[in-house]
């Protein structure tokens, strides 16, 4: 049996301790929301604080060596997987990912944010019910406004 992009995303969740998981019914058609999701290099930026940039090299491969670049110009090599549904973003110390499925006529989306050395676990449970679900929302809401000002809305 299969599980579907958004419950996947959840069980990962769990199995890191994720600092940050959101997940909601958004009120739009799945192709605008994950057309969002799906455009790392243009939306990341407006979607994560602290990321200036999201470099992805171009091709339909779906897998891809991806640098995220800081607001002081610090770098991070990040593997990514991003298949329809479907993104997980990993480097040495962070996992992030984004998951959506149809629901009716609109979209459930999921985010998830977490960090990789089990050494910082106890940071990301402090980090979770102070500031992560507020993050999460945020992102979801952001998600939103951008799928929002995309063709078809």
């Amino acid at each position: 049996m299969s599980t579907d992009p958004v419950t996947r995303l959840r069980v990962l969740a769990a199995g890191l301790g994720a600092g940050l998981y959101a997940e909601e019914r958004l009120a739009l058609p799945y192709e605008q929301v994950w057309a969002v999701a799906a455009d790392l290099a243009g939306e990341l930026p407006h979607l994560v604080p602290l990321l200036r940039e999201f470099r992805v090299p171009p091709g339909d491969s779906d897998r891809k060596e991806a640098v995220a670049v800081g607001p002081l110009r610090t770098r991070d090599a990040f593997e990514v997987r991003l298949a329809p549904g479907w993104c997980l973003m990993q480097s040495g110390l962070i996992v992030g990912g984004m998951a959506a499925v149809r629901e009716g006529d609109g979209t459930r989306f999921a985010v998830l944010g977490a960090t990789r050395p089990s050494a910082l676990r106890p940071v990301q449970r402090l980090y979770a019910p102070l500031l992560g679900r507020r993050r999460g929302r945020a992102f979801l809401r952001t998600v939103e406004q951008r799928a929002r000002l995309r063709p078809g809305a």
